[in-house]
């Protein structure tokens, strides 16, 4: 899931299709899948899951003292008949219960949780519990992030664990075993610190790969960039396809990653309106908070302030501008919809997610207006 937590009725249908080969099955599986996240105002009912193979309910809380996995009571009602729901109009739609999101507050929980094997198998245990009560055909992990070498190592022995109890639940029961998948940070290695990629591999049917945030006002607010370049001029600056390279260098097998879109864009206050490119100087976010902006609401802002467009094919980005305000963000119809499905398939990823905010979708269908129009891409591969 993305780190972003703000909502709106737009989020879910923000989707995207892949295919990409399931662990639990010799064929290739086409996967079309989206993220519900129960603080948007669009309710389960209002889903059309014929659309879908795959939806994600988010997320599900970690409680700081006993480590076990809890649904908000505010919207218990909701995730208990998730499944029921979505069902009635696909049956054959597959559910995931996406546990975590950003923040300070979860990241230091799940840390907390990974330290001690007894923390470890009560989130564990809690986890598969609920999905089974729940009617749920997978879980989610979302940590954000793992960043210290303790912290890493305890998250590759959480996910060895969580596979393991995943299996044996399966064995117990009689049950198809649970899907497990999780959103990993933007290379295979935190900084400096190598991440478990062999234990994730093992554990995870796939990952989502955040390669998206890569700046923002909130932490690069002295110049203009691309939050989610595919690519980028120098090494020095951060890319989405290195990411992916790093994770292939280091052993992960592509056609079990998904790169991350962010379906919003972050805007910039410029110091001089007619210096308006890429890494252009800067002050600061020029909307209020960390200047983080809805892909609708980018749409509106061209519309409204005559401003200008740009895609950028060395970055594989889109920015627009108006007056002294400047957007970094990704164009369904530029960025996300061609360049990028082309560039990575066949050699370096098996599919694209789109991140919105609080949302990780996966696959690429734009919405206009109140409906949902035919996909803009649809593209498939193997291994």
């Amino acid at each position: 899931m993305a780190s972003k937590t703000k909502t709106s009725p737009f989020m879910l249908f923000s989707v995207l299709c892949f295919l990409f080969n399931l662990r639990f099955s010799t064929a290739q599986t086409t996967v079309k899948g989206s993220y519900w996240y129960y603080g948007t105002e669009f309710p389960v009912s209002n889903i059309n899951s014929s659309l879908f193979t795959h939806l994600f309910c988010a997320f599900a809380d970690l409680n700081s003292t006993t480590y076990r996995v809890t649904i908000p009571n505010s919207v218990s009602t909701q995730f208990s008949t998730f499944t029921t729901t979505v069902q009635q109009k696909n049956p054959s739609v597959k559910t995931l219960l996406s546990i975590g999101g950003g923040g300070p507050n979860i990241t230091a929980t799940f840390a907390s949780m990974a330290s001690q094997p007894s923390r470890r198998n009560s989130f564990i245990d809690s986890s598969i519990k609920l999905a089974r009560n729940y009617s749920f055909h997978g879980l989610d992990l979302d940590w954000e992030y793992p960043s210290t070498a303790t912290e890493i190592s305890n998250f590759g022995k959480l996910l060895l664990e969580w596979r393991t109890a995943v299996a044996n639940e399966s064995r117990t029961s009689g049950k198809t075993a649970l899907l497990l998948s999780a959103a990993v940070f933007r290379s295979s290695n935190y900084y400096s610190l190598d991440l478990p990629v062999q234990n994730i591999s093992n554990s995870l049917d796939w990952i989502n790969v955040m390669s998206y945030d890569f700046y923002g006002p909130g932490w690069s607010p002295n110049f203009t960039a691309p939050p989610a370049a595919l690519y980028n001029a120098t090494a020095s600056q951060v890319n989405g396809a290195a990411g992916i390279r790093d994770w292939i260098r280091a052993g992960f097998p592509a056609r079990k990653m998904a790169l991350g879109i962010p379906f919003y864009g972050y805007a910039w206050r410029l110091v001089n309106s007619n210096n308006n490119g890429l890494f252009a100087p800067a002050n600061g976010a020029g909307l209020p908070g960390d200047g983080d902006i809805g892909y609708n609401n980018i749409r509106s802002f061209i519309s409204e302030n005559n401003g200008r467009s740009v895609f950028n094919m060395s970055v594989v980005s889109d920015y627009c501008y108006s007056g002294t305000t400047w957007i970094g963000y990704d164009d369904v119809r530029t960025g996300v919809s061609l360049p990028k499905l082309a560039m990575l398939r066949p050699k370096d990823c098996l599919a694209i997610f789109l991140g919105m905010l609080g949302l990780i979708t996966i696959g690429l269908f734009h919405k206009q207006g109140k409906s949902i129009v035919r996909p803009l891409v649809t593209t498939s591969w193997g291994r």
